[in-house]
């Protein structure tokens, strides 16, 4: 499928070319002594009208249609909702689920029994469907109408050119015929082909620049805030919580869960099983000079980090006592470049090469793209790559996500947290309609400017409570790096 990017917003700045010789003027990072501000955290969380949810299908179906395909199906499970749960506020729970819409037919969404009464919730206006097998295993199927029923009575005709939309597309370095390669169960993929050429169309979702999914309502950014607001404060608390003895568990607990749908399983290990990675929470003691990681990932956020369990170099492993200086401090200025950047009009390449410049090194061994977009789904899509001419534009959710992998005894660090990007119009309105969400973002930039160095373009909108602050001896969480 060819998908047309659209114009991007206006922006209120010249293109970033104008600002390649602007500098700040800083000294080398280091630990410095900083009293992390209370922000504050929100108690209500902003809403998405039935409204909002009817105006994307329709902006979804329009797309559709226009590539010529004569019906669309969406498939999601607990683990890829995304797509789905975007587009009709329904979310499946313990089963699959799918949306069919032929062209001047009713929306249907086919769920297994447990979800009927969700997906009749949904915000959008559809006709719910049972289909037993999309249910647990052992569940009662007598009687359940064949799937290929389903899709007909749906409005799928034979000789039907039928849209796809799973969670990942494919490009050509990946298969001969990406647009045939789909990431739906081969029991529907193969009903849906039965009907006649099925093509994969999730690049009208969540392609990083013109799927879309990649702009974002004000409402949904302000519950993106919501969400990072919490998700930074629980880490906050395992950081100024952690002691030695303590066993994985209890320092988890410390997260005080919400009760958010997540976007990624939550993570903390210490110890050797902190080199794994994405590790949950175990028995483990915790030790002092262990290395240790966290993450905690509400839907449309993410904050993580990683360090040691130490109070000052004197309890680092033997090997590795400048780790502040050759691991932490190149990293936090890597970090502090990427947040002095990124912004409306920057190409992704420019920021992969950026990090690539001071990081693209054997020791320490980057593992992913420096950023991505978050919605939903943790990673949605990336523009941020070797080489990427896309385009950062306006209302978009951005991760910061710089990961070295030593696999030494300096193990690693991270500053993962989430920005949006508003134009100057977009930010005025924010500001008029969630005036709680955007004092906590104006007192976050300026903590970020004034202790750590951090100058952020007008247009870049820290959402977490920790953006820029690194502690990297969990010990002693008041000294963080600065460049000032």
């Amino acid at each position: 499928m060819v998908h047309e990017h659209p114009p991007l917003p206006l922006v209120d700045h010249p293109p970033y070319t104008l600002y390649q010789n602007w500098k700040v003027t800083m000294t080398e990072a280091r630990l410095k002594s900083l009293t992390l501000p209370e922000y504050g955290v929100p108690s209500v969380r902003p809403t998405l009208s039935a409204a909002i949810y009817e105006a994307r299908l329709a902006r979804f179906l329009e797309r559709v249609w226009a590539e010529g395909l004569d019906a669309v199906a969406v498939y999601a499970d607990r683990e890829h909702s995304a797509n789905l749960s975007y587009l009709t506020g329904f979310d499946p729970r313990f089963e699959e689920a799918v949306l069919v819409v032929a062209k001047g037919k009713t929306p249907v969404i086919l769920t297994g029994p447990e979800n009927q009464g969700g997906a009749a919730a949904a915000q959008v206006a559809a006709d719910v469907k049972l289909y037993q097998p999309f249910g647990l295993l052992g569940q009662n199927r007598i009687g359940t109408l064949p799937l290929d029923q389903l899709f007909a009575d749906s409005g799928l005709q034979k000789g039907s050119k039928i849209g796809a939309v799973g969670w990942k597309y494919f490009g050509q370095h990946e298969a001969t015929t990406p647009a045939a390669w789909l990431d739906l169960p081969s029991y529907i993929a193969d009903t849906l082909r039965s009907f006649g050429t099925v093509s994969n169309a999730t690049a009208l979702l969540v392609d990083p620049t013109s799927g879309m999914r990649a702009t974002i309502e004000l409402e949904e950014l302000a519950q993106f805030e919501f969400a990072a607001t919490h998700a930074s404060e629980g880490i906050k608390r395992v950081i100024w919580g952690v002691r030695p003895g303590m066993s994985e568990f209890e320092v988890a607990s410390l997260m005080q869960n919400i009760g958010l749908p997540l976007a990624a399983h939550t993570m903390l290990s210490s110890g050797q099983r902190a080199y794994i990675g994405l590790n949950s929470p175990s028995d483990r003691r915790i030790e002092k000079g262990d290395p240790f990681t966290t993450a905690l990932s509400y839907q449309g956020s993410l904050t993580c980090r990683a360090g040691f369990v130490a109070e000052s170099a004197d309890d680092l492993p033997e090997g590795a006592k400048d780790y502040v200086e050759r691991l932490v401090a190149p990293y936090f200025e890597a970090a502090a470049e990427w947040y002095e950047t990124v912004g409306i009009g920057v190409a992704g390449g420019l920021l992969d090469s950026q990090v690539r410049k001071r990081l693209d090194t054997p020791f320490f061994n980057l593992i992913l793209n420096p950023g991505h977009l978050i919605h939903l789904d943790e990673w949605m899509s990336t523009p941020i790559y070797p080489g990427s001419t896309e385009t950062l534009h306006s209302n978009s959710a951005i991760q910061l996500d710089i990961i070295p992998a030593t696999g030494s005894k300096y193990f690693t660090t991270n500053i993962e947290d989430g920005i949006a990007l508003l134009d100057e119009r977009s930010r005025a309105e924010f500001a008029e309609r969630f005036p709680d969400a955007w004092k906590r973002i104006e007192h976050r930039r300026a903590f970020m400017a004034d202790e750590l160095g951090i100058r952020l373009k007008p247009e870049v909108l820290p959402f977490s409570n920790l953006a820029g602050y690194l502690p990297p001896l969990l010990l002693a969480p008041n000294m963080a790096m600065s460049r000032v």
